[in-house]
């Protein structure tokens, strides 16, 4: 069977560049993934929802130093740099909540943590982590494919380890299955 992954590359946006310079590498992140790609209109829509919940989001009565962002269309980040304030657990559920809004409105599943995301032919592809085996017998899926890491906790671990070649992740176990 050919490789689907002739060529690979990582997906030509720099993350890096996208996210806020003076947050500390251990502000903490929450990665939603969509079930599907959002259309332009959407995604404008959810971008005015993000700023407005990042312009009043509070922890404590104190503002929360955020930041939230909607990554190839699909991928929703959202990040609290509690270096100076810590963010209290009703801040952070202010933030799920948000997020159940968004996916409620646009039908659309973001708290599937069964569904994995890889970049393939310079789109994101997802897999039901049930097919998962099937996909790399038949080589769809390969240790050189790109996989989004939806599970980082943290900037630097977003920078560095959100998208790596599925055999850098935790899915390397899987390729020697048999």
């Amino acid at each position: 069977m050919a490789d689907l992954n002739t060529e690979i590359s990582l997906p030509k946006l720099n993350i890096s560049n996208h996210l806020p310079e003076n947050f500390s590498p251990q502000s903490k992140v929450w990665v939603y993934q969509a079930s599907r790609l959002l259309t332009i209109s959407e995604a404008l829509d959810i971008e005015k929802q993000l700023i407005d919940f990042i312009a009043n989001w509070k922890s404590h009565g104190t503002p929360v130093t955020g930041y939230a962002n909607l990554f190839f269309g699909q991928f929703f980040v959202i990040m609290a740099d509690d270096t100076n304030d810590r963010i209290c657990g009703r801040s952070i559920n202010q933030s799920v909540v948000l997020m159940k809004e968004i996916a409620e409105k646009y039908q659309i599943d973001l708290f599937n943590r069964l569904t994995l995301g890889f970049w393939i032919k310079e789109k994101v592809e997802l897999l039901p982590m049930t097919q998962l085996p099937y996909a790399i017998k038949n080589e769809f899926i390969t240790k050189q494919t790109p996989f989004f890491n939806n599970a980082v906790a943290n900037k630097a671990e977003l920078e560095n380890n959100w998208i790596k070649p599925a055999e850098e992740t935790w899915l390397n176990s899987y390729f020697s299955i048999g």
